[in-house]
């Protein structure tokens, strides 16, 4: 295994359990590494730190373990188990749910890797081209961990690897490939898109708050913008909204939304659907709406992006304020990692001011149990989220 060596004084992030190593703490590597092979991190005075995955970029080396162990199957396995234990602890399995996140990057000690279970099928997902080349050992230690009630593995990471890696990677099954596409979260059904669909075919992470806004909808008449695949569009008719409303510029994001809630609510007309642009529609929109979600994709994915970002956010909620109903309930979210939570706050009050509206923070928002943060990696916060009282 190739080594690497710190500059001076760079190795106290390491010491502090941090996972990343940065292009700019390396002093020089016994040889160049090949892009996704196990590297060995050594400080100046050639003490041994950490084993990591070595990748080109700013972040160099993406740690695995502080502990001097081979990297095989058994090391993934127990990784695994752990995870699972998590998952179990904290009950997001099992009962009238079998969609959870068992594997969430850094916040499992696996960074670069996302494993999301949609009942007896695991979609796995690599961030890295570490993680990529070992995604057979992964799907064995998988496997492994989970027995029975695994009985697909789909790896879905065309387009989540570095593009100049070039490693001409297709989505397909690593174990299985009958897999049933209908899963269940907190009792409601829906369509998972293995292929095609963003992420790994549904957002895990807003279950929590699915649920939460199930409890406002009530005799509410809800429209939910960027709605993906209708997560809070389902949720918002079993708690009892009088219409609903699925906004996404993708026609095959409201195919999917109309699917979804048909095999919930089938022939219940309190549901449309519409691809259109969400600007577009809020501009145009003539229905009283009492209770908006706004949950788009990334506006920043690096931090040259902020800028326009926080512009997007703040021009996005401005028009929601502006349309909302009085005594309206506004549902408000950011999933960009380069944008924090004060960030994000600051762009919606600006908003709230510019539409002159009066505002009450009801709930804040966050990721849930099962896409954990590693206490010792804060940037693993990405999801924020407010719930808005509009006068």
């Amino acid at each position: 295994m190739k080594s690497i060596f710190l500059k001076r004084g760079k190795e106290e992030s390491l010491k502090r359990f941090h996972p990343w190593v940065f292009s700019g703490a390396i002093h020089h590597m016994s040889e160049e590494p090949e892009e996704g092979e196990k590297v060995m991190v050594y400080t100046s005075d050639n003490e041994y730190i950490a084993t990591g995955h070595f990748q080109i970029g700013s972040i160099m080396v993406r740690v695995l373990t502080f502990t001097d162990e081979p990297i095989d199957q058994s090391f993934y396995e127990r990784k695994l188990a752990i995870a699972s234990d998590v998952r179990h602890s904290i009950g997001v399995i099992g009962g009238n749910n079998n969609t959870y996140r068992l594997v969430h990057g850094e916040g499992d000690n696996l960074p670069g890797l996302v494993i999301d279970i949609y009942g007896e099928t695991a979609v796995m997902q690599a961030h890295s081209v570490g993680m990529h080349l070992d995604r057979f050992l992964i799907a064995q230690a998988l496997k492994e961990v989970m027995g029975d009630e695994l009985q697909n593995i789909f790896y879905k990471s065309e387009t989540t690897l570095p593009f100049k890696a070039d490693l001409g990677q297709e989505n397909g099954f690593l174990l299985g490939g009958n897999a049933d596409d209908v899963a269940m979260e907190n009792g409601l059904k829906f369509h998972v898109d293995w292929l095609r669909g963003q992420k790994t075919g549904f957002f895990v992470d807003q279950r929590e708050n699915r649920s939460l806004l199930e409890r406002y909808s009530k005799d509410r008449k809800v429209l939910n913008m960027f709605c993906y695949t209708g997560g809070f569009s389902f949720y918002a008719m079993r708690g009892g909204a009088t219409l609903v409303h699925s906004v996404d510029s993708s026609q095959k994001a409201i195919d999917l939304t109309q699917a979804n809630v048909a095999l919930n609510f089938p022939n219940d007309d309190r549901h449309q659907a519409y691809a259109e642009d969400a600007f577009r529609f809020l501009d145009q929109m003539q229905t009283p709406y009492d209770l908006i979600i706004l949950d788009p994709p990334a506006f920043a994915k690096h931090k040259d992006a902020l800028r326009n970002a926080l512009k997007g956010y703040t021009r996005l909620n401005k028009k929601a304020f502006e349309k909302i109903q009085p005594g309206g309930i506004l549902f408000t979210f950011s999933c960009s990692q380069a944008v924090n939570k004060d960030q994000f706050r600051a762009a919606v009050f600006t908003a709230a001011a510019m539409a002159g509206r009066n505002v009450r923070i009801l709930h804040q928002l966050h990721q849930p149990a099962d896409h954990p943060i590693n206490i010792y990696h804060p940037e693993g916060e990405y999801l924020k989220g407010l719930v808005l009282y509009v006068e």
